[in-house]
């Protein structure tokens, strides 16, 4: 396996509603070889989830519409879905946001603004890429 690509082959989906938030993820998980769908709200990342049936899904906790909390807690009541990690991206990292997160069946909290080596590691962690295999 290539150490310029630890992640070649993942799929995620990266849902947020930041348009620079979406732009640094994609270049990020890219550059490790993921391949990435980008969502700006929680309907367009419902269908993309759907479509695309990913390795791993990053949603942002705060958006319009259908926020991180309600998008996640539609994935993981979805028995297609549930076993989808779910990575909450914030920048609201209190212990009542955290414990909101596991309510809804979120996987891990990531806190915004994240750099590459935190969302590469998030990757490698739920998606079991960290074996070398």
């Amino acid at each position: 396996m290539s150490t310029d690509l630890p992640l070649l082959g993942v799929k995620v989906v990266l849902i947020d509603d930041s348009n620079t938030i979406r732009r640094s993820g994609e270049i990020f998980l890219s550059q490790a070889g993921c391949q990435v769908v980008l969502a700006e709200d929680g309907f367009d990342g419902l269908s993309k989830v759907v479509d695309t049936q990913p390795d791993i899904i990053f949603v942002d906790v705060m958006m319009p519409r259908l926020d991180g909390y309600q998008t996640c807690a539609l994935i993981k009541n979805n028995q297609q879905f549930k076993n989808i990690p779910v990575v909450m991206l914030t920048s609201k990292d209190t212990l009542f946001d955290r414990a909101r997160g596991k309510l809804v069946g979120s996987d891990q909290y990531l806190t915004k603004p994240f750099n590459k080596k935190g969302l590469i590691e998030s990757v490698m962690l739920h998606t079991k890429q960290n074996t070398g295999a």
